[in-house]
């Protein structure tokens, strides 16, 4: 999932012309990346016989491939050719560029390894690890009821310690490199498409160069196992690249308040997708922490929202 910083406006065209038409259509997108995030697992189990070291270099390649053709078509390559003149805008998005790496690596390594569960506590506690990031490093200020929600999250993480679990490693990594990753890029200031351009061009040699390898030394999955199976790799780059562009459509036409609610679509599909369709056990134990992220979740999202009519 991508973070939720300012977007230049978008061109107002003759269907989009009024705020009503715009939300409409904001909260459509929004919808839409949501969704496709929260199902996205469903891709990944479909291709769970591959390694995810080798779905990670799928899933880098064909997005640049597929950017590539966005920003042709968009004619947006200035920015994103402008964007490599600055040495600090390199600086911050090489550092993003491993941040999403291991995130999306981890992801697809969790959804493999049967620990869909987990990460979509990581998600959940994503938001709750940004707002702190925001008083650390940004200076912002917390309320009282966003104290509280922030407590009722560490409670729930020590909860999952303290019976006996373990560390939620897979959560808490997933939540603190996405939330690193999304403060990160709100401090630079480049558009979301062309960053992911960037990032994943970044990685593009090493991806390409690892998959050779593998189709060199017959290791590799593409064209050893069936045509279709060959389409599911190249679509590695759509399940990356779609969503994205519907999010930044949606960002540019909501509230940063109505993408706050939507955002927690994608954790309860996976919650959804892992306890009823893929069989992961949800112990009690684990039933009280998440519900203690939710409860978490809802006194923030009301919080917030209360403010933002203010």
């Amino acid at each position: 999932m991508p973070p939720a910083h300012k977007l230049p406006p978008e061109p107002q065209t003759a269907d989009a012309d009024s705020p009503g038409n715009a939300a409409r259509a904001g909260v459509a997108y929004g919808l839409a990346a949501y969704v496709f995030w929260g199902l996205a697992p469903i891709y990944f189990k479909a291709v769970s016989t591959v390694p995810p070291l080798e779905v990670l270099a799928h899933r880098i390649v064909w997005s640049v491939v597929l950017l590539a053709v966005f920003l042709s078509f968009t004619r947006r390559w200035r920015p994103a050719i402008s964007s490599l003149h600055s040495r600090q805008t390199l600086l911050f998005l090489a550092a993003t560029t491993i941040l999403v790496s291991t995130n999306w690596f981890l992801f697809i390594w969790a959804v493999t390894n049967n620990l869909l569960l987990q990460a979509s506590l990581g998600y959940y506690i994503n938001p709750l690890v940004s707002i702190l990031l925001g008083m650390v490093f940004l200076g912002e200020r917390l309320s009282r009821w966003g104290k509280i929600s922030v407590a009722l999250a560490v409670v729930a993480v020590g909860f999952e310690v303290i019976r006996g679990a373990g560390v939620p490693y897979v959560a808490l990594i997933l939540a603190c490199s996405f939330g690193m990753y999304g403060l990160l890029r709100k401090i630079v200031k480049v558009d979301a498409v062309v960053g992911l351009a960037v990032e994943t061009s970044m990685l593009f040699p090493l991806a390409a160069a690892y998959l050779i390898w593998l189709g060199y030394t017959g290791a590799g999955s593409l064209g050893a196992i069936s045509r279709p199976f060959d389409g599911l790799l190249l679509l590695a780059g759509a399940v990356t690249v779609f969503p994205l562009v519907w999010f930044t459509k949606a960002a540019r036409r909501l509230r940063l308040s109505t993408i706050g609610f939507l955002q927690y679509i994608s954790p309860s599909l996976h919650f959804a997708l892992a306890v009823f369709v893929y069989g992961e056990p949800l112990s009690w134990s684990s039933a009280f922490t998440f519900c203690c992220i939710w409860v978490a979740l809802a006194i923030y999202s009301i919080d917030a929202a209360r403010r933002a009519e203010m």
